[in-house]
């Protein structure tokens, strides 16, 4: 035995930290091994579902709870719901125990950093088509699923057949009778489909959050699932109208309303209902009448009310872990977007891009590669506008930034009711002795990756397209900022391919002051920009002038409003009580419910019961979360430090802090732009070239933010090269971080 280590006392903290760092360690391979467990063996039961001897089984199994508490809804509850829960927990105690380890993992990628390999996530497969963009896991789950779907199907038809077969009928009747119970089995499909379709759009989700896909990408897989899920509900519609038709009892079924039974006049409306959401959501609709589907898209309400209303409590309980996780959701959103927030300045850059700075508490904690709803009433009463952050958590603990391009009516209103403010551009110092009238904005988030991902590339390359540049901006601050306050961060690196329209664009540069900084990050970060103007052939005429400064509007008042905490990425003890409280405040509901009504009057209606159901959810949001919610609002105002404003100097400090472009010398990047290429678009055949040969065997992280043809370029070109790739070159990681909703 080494004798220094026979010196050291048993309980020493060298011990005890290392006991604490396996323990640690241990704890957290049994949360997610017992995640992965719950999970796959949910999907399993629900693919075992459509096998005949399964059903037969689960159908007896639930039969036999008839009498007990909860009843047969309990059943498929603890079938089809209770696994959700559970795994939702399990997150929940991971995210905050676990979710700081961000330092743990940078150690481990840089140790890990000469393993080159293709990664799943990052590797893209498909790059044009109507997925889009594709990775490799992306397409393992999009095979999975339709693997599901053909298998479910070709199980029950074979069964239908099974059962039709015996019947010693007219060939008629017996096909009428194949088709509807073809109808069911559609039907049946469609429900599973919609057990999964809300949890992507549950924007701050736990599970989201555990598995760290961001809003914007887990909004494409909500889109697939709901062409998947009205597709089968569309089939179930029109088969059940086909068999009836052919039974010559079409108007008799078609306006019933059973109460032991699947109503039939609450399906139709439900699917009338579908329809409408999903003939807008198609992507030549959803893109040119925008707001037409926004608004028919918040018909899900009477969607879910009439799917209960047909379906009844049993049946929809399949598909409530999810409705009640977005539910759980959407109050909280709701909660936070009540509150004001004020903006502390207004940029106005020569290109028409606005830049807001927004005020937030010092414990709302957000990614540099993060995300905000604004909405402004003073402009629209309804209307919620995503924007990218564009500054970095270090720049400022009681604010962030979003650029805003200024491309339609809203944006517009929004320009001019900034410069409204001031009549003819007063001096800073007047504004900061005299502030201008308020604009109040409503904001929900941020959300966006729980990991800064970006840190975990030491080589990367930024490719952007107008606007698109705003997040890329958010990371060029937070890597400087790390390398000024010497903490874990991997890039060495960085490429910048910035394409715009029109010169006056590149003075979105100034938004980031290298210097101010980090005033000697040359030595450890090597950057290089290179831009593209694409409607431009040559240098403007004043390309020799000095560009003109930003327009600046202070326009605070001396206590400032900030960001409720809410949502995004905040405080995960109280957002995990809310959902395991709400939760349980559930199954509480749903018991009382069983024993102090249902049973009592012997409560046998399916639609009746389903609506029961319903609001058993909504008032466990209501009052179990919203006790939770008023508690952390109450310890968010106890506890949260918003800043004072008590003097002009004060204020005039703060605003050049957050606003560098102010000072016009080394105002931003423009003098790391390595080249300025007129009338053309960049090509990144040439530009990855150089790079495979210069960078050699490493890692390379490719963010993309712009329009799809963008995405699909690059996309392409780093799915060449890593097919391509020799030993000695580099692997291109694909991330997107475009929003499309």
């Amino acid at each position: 035995m080494n004798r220094s280590s026979a010196e050291d006392p048993l309980l020493s903290s060298k011990h005890l930290g290392n006991d604490l760092g396996c323990l640690k360690k241990t704890s957290k391979w049994i949360i997610k091994v017992a995640i992965l467990i719950i999970f796959v063996a949910w999907i399993a039961c629900i693919i075992l579902c459509s096998v005949g001897f399964v059903e037969d089984w689960f159908e007896q199994w639930v039969v036999d709870g008839d009498g007990n508490l909860f009843g047969m809804p309990g059943r498929y509850f603890l079938f089809f719901c209770a696994p959700i829960f559970i795994v939702a927990f399990l997150a929940i105690a991971h995210l905050i125990i676990f979710g700081g380890d961000e330092e743990e993992e940078l150690q481990y990628k840089k140790k890990d950093s000469k393993n080159l390999r293709l990664r799943f996530w990052t590797f893209p497969v498909l790059v044009d088509g109507p997925f889009g963009v594709v990775s490799a896991a992306e397409m393992i789950g999009i095979l999975v699923f339709s693997l599901y779907i053909i298998w479910a199907f070709s199980v029950y038809t074979i069964r239908n057949l099974n059962l039709v077969s015996p019947f010693d009928i007219p060939s008629k009747e017996k096909s009428a009778l194949m088709v509807q119970y073809t109808a069911s089995r559609f039907g049946a499909i469609g429900i599973m489909c919609l057990a999964v379709l809300f949890f992507p759009v549950a924007r701050g989700s736990v599970l989201l959050q555990y598995i760290d896909i961001p809003f914007e990408h887990a909004i494409r897989y909500h889109t697939w699932l709901g062409h998947v899920t009205m597709s089968m509900f569309t089939l179930h519609g029109l088969f059940y109208v086909v068999a009836w038709s052919l039974q010559g009892r079409l108007l008799d079924q078609i306006t019933g309303w059973k109460s032991r039974d699947f109503a039939v006049v609450p399906g139709v409306c439900c699917l009338l209902t579908g329809l409408t959401m999903w003939l807008t959501s198609i992507s030549a609709v959803r893109r040119k009448c925008f707001e037409l589907f926004y608004y028919t898209h918040q018909l899900y309400v009477v969607f879910v009310i009439f799917l209960v209303l047909h379906v009844g409590d049993f049946i929809f309980t399949i598909a409530a872990a999810g409705i009640f996780i977005f539910m759980l959701d959407r109050f909280l959103r709701f909660c936070q977007s009540r509150k004001k927030v004020d903006i502390l300045s207004a940029k106005c850059f020569p290109c028409g891009t606005v830049e807001l700075v927004l005020s937030k508490p010092a414990n709302l904690q957000y990614n540099a590669l993060g995300w905000v709803f604004v909405q402004i009433r003073d402009i629209s009463l309804l209307q919620w506008h995503p924007f990218s952050v564009s500054s970095s958590p270090f720049d400022g603990k009681n604010h962030l930034a979003i650029l805003i391009k200024v491309v339609g009516e809203w944006t517009g209103k929004l320009k001019d009711h900034i410069l409204s403010t001031s009549e003819e551009e007063p001096e800073l110092k007047q504004q900061l002795l005299h502030p201008q009238p308020k604009i109040s904005v409503f904001v929900e988030g941020p959300y966006g990756h729980i990991s800064s991902y970006h840190r975990m590339y030491e080589n990367l390359i930024l490719v952007a397209g107008g606007i698109g540049i705003s997040p890329f901006l958010a990371i060029l601050s937070d890597v400087l900022n790390h390398v000024k306050d010497r903490k874990p961060c991997l890039p060495k690196n960085i490429l910048m391919v910035w394409a715009v329209k029109k010169s006056d664009e590149l003075s979105l540069l100034q938004a980031v002051n290298m210097e101010s900084i980090c005033a000697v990050f040359s030595e450890s970060l090597n950057l290089d920009i290179q831009t593209f103007v694409t409607r431009e052939s040559e240098p403007a005429l004043e390309v020799g002038k000095v560009e003109e400064p930003p327009q600046f509007f202070v326009l605070h008042q001396s206590k400032i409003s900030g960001i409720s905490v809410l949502v995004g990425t905040g405080n995960r003890i109280w957002s995990g009580m809310y959902v395991i409280v709400s939760t349980i405040g559930l199954v509480i509901l749903f018991g009382l419910l069983d024993i102090l009504y249902i049973k009592p009057f012997s409560v046998t209606c399916w639609w009746y019961k389903g609506l029961l159901l319903v609001g058993c959810m909504i008032a466990s949001v209501l009052l179990f979360g919203g006790l939770v919610i008023g508690l952390w609002q109450l310890w968010e105002r106890t506890s949260s430090d918003e800043v004072q404003m008590k003097d002009a100097d004060e204020k005039i400090g703060i605003v050049q802090q957050n606003n560098p472009g102010m000072r016009i010398e080394n105002a931003g990047l423009e003098k790391y732009v390595s080249s300025i290429h007129y009338g053309q678009r960049p090509d990144f055949g040439e530009i990855f070239g150089p790079i495979s040969e210069r960078w050699g065997r490493v890692d390379i992280g490719v963010f993309v933010c712009g329009p799809s043809t963008l995405q699909t370029s690059v996309a392409r070109e780093c799915r060449t090269h890593n097919l391509k790739r020799r030993n000695d070159q580099p692997i291109f990681h694909f991330n997107s971080h475009s929003f499309d909703l």
